[in-house]
């Protein structure tokens, strides 16, 4: 339970440090890329963290991202609206991680709010089922 605890606090930071420029609505090319950069570490320790929880909460495997958003589904850590938001965000996340395209970066932008009321959402699922 620790382990998993310790996961939740890093996303836990890591979320409030996306929400600091999520909410933005002008950005300079450095708050744009800091912000995809802050976005793509949030979603990183958020699904380990999910991977975490699985394991040691639910008995269930979730060794990729993807894998874990679909456990988290059938955990009810997350709707099927949240599910498949979460694998989009997902696919958002790899398209910023291993290519860089200014057009993506500013259409995945605009979308990050919304990408951190569903984080928020899942982590506290799971802090609630830790609480139990």
């Amino acid at each position: 339970m620790a382990r998993v605890s310790e996961r939740l606090e890093t996303a836990r930071r890591a979320l409030a440090s996306l929400k600091q420029v999520a909410f933005l609505k002008t950005f300079t090319d450095i708050e744009r890329d800091a912000a995809i950069q802050r976005f793509e570490f949030t979603v990183e320790v958020v699904w380990k963290a999910c991977q975490a929880y699985l394991e040691e909460h639910e008995g269930l495997e979730g060794r990729s991202p993807k894998s874990a958003v679909r456990a988290a589904r059938d955990a009810l850590l997350l709707g099927d609206e949240q599910s498949e938001q979460a694998l989009r965000m997902i696919d958002d996340r790899n398209l910023t991680a291993h290519t860089y395209n200014e057009t993506s970066a500013n259409e995945i932008l605009s979308r990050l709010p919304d990408y951190a009321t569903l984080l928020d959402a899942w982590l506290s699922a799971m802090e609630r089922g830790l609480k139990g």
